[in-house]
């Protein structure tokens, strides 16, 4: 696997040495309101350069971690099973090497193919989901794949109590009644997460951590396709981030950052510091 030209700043590791391997999906065919998330990856990348490697909320530094940049797959925007296919098997690559796969979104039905393939080798995985949105729906205008669904696709995988939602303030009522029987929902913020992260570290749990981005308030990241008011903050997040990075997590991603829908760039250097603070706490 070769490394990208234009790397997220100091994940410059060789792939053989490398604990953790970024990888974008920048696809958002699925999107239900304001597409561009298939920009997010390419745009945390080139942006990243306006940050530093250290981090003064750890006191750790990228250029110490091992890191591997492997670019943004080519996906199929007209075939969004093929798409999904695509990261599986990138996915299934990384985790067959014995290194950790980190997705960089695009829409957040990305996710998908990275969870089947971390599903594959960990059986027993637990998922934790950052997200404004429930993503519960059975089908979006008749589509079952679509970021609307991911969670819903991700129960299939799972079943009952292994996926544990946090930051959620919308979704339909059907979503809310899935979620009331199936998962294990917090509403609008982290309550409940520490005590959750103790017991998944506590049974040695694999986990996966998606964080969609639009679990921040749109006042600190308007640059998301759907932005819903009452929002976490950056340090809200970051706490978070870190309390469940404590825990098994085997795959992670972020998602959901469309960067041209804030013309001040200041969503993109969020989701570029958030992602530095995320691979930080990892390694």
């Amino acid at each position: 696997m070769r490394q990208n030209v234009e790397t997220f700043i100091g994940c410059d590791s060789t792939y053989e040495d490398a604990s953790v391997v970024l990888f974008g999906a920048p696809f958002d065919s699925t999107t239900s309101y304001r597409p561009g998330a298939r920009f997010g990856p390419s745009a945390m990348r080139h942006e990243s350069f306006g940050i530093e490697t250290y981090s003064p909320y750890q006191g750790k530094d990228l250029t110490d971690c091992r890191v591997f940049d492997s670019g943004d797959l080519e996906l199929c925007f007209g075939d969004t099973g093929r798409a999904l296919a695509d990261i599986e098997a990138h996915a299934a690559r990384i985790l067959a090497d014995g290194k950790l796969p980190f997705l960089l979104g695009g829409e957040h039905l990305v996710t998908l193919g990275a969870v089947r393939a971390v599903q594959k080798v960990y059986p027993d995985l637990h998922i934790v989901h950052f997200d404004a949105h429930a993503d519960l729906r059975q089908d979006y205008l008749g589509a079952t794949l679509s970021h609307a669904c991911v969670m819903r696709r991700c129960h299939d995988l799972l079943g009952d109590g292994r996926i544990h939602q946090f930051c959620i303030r919308s979704g339909d009522r059907a979503e809310f009644d899935f979620a009331a029987a199936h998962t294990d929902m917090h509403l609008f913020g982290f309550d409940g997460l520490d005590a959750l992260a103790e017991t998944l570290a506590g049974d040695r749990v694999p986990v996966y951590l998606t964080v969609d981005l639009d679990c921040l308030d749109p006042a600190v990241l308007p640059g998301t396709g759907t932005p819903e008011a009452g929002g976490v903050t950056f340090p809200q997040l970051l706490s978070a981030i870190r309390t469940v990075c404590g825990t098994r997590v085997v795959g992670a991603d972020i998602n959901e950052l469309a960067p041209m829908l804030d013309a001040s760039g200041a969503s993109t250097a969020t989701a570029c510091k958030l992602l530095r603070e995320f691979l930080l706490a990892l390694t």
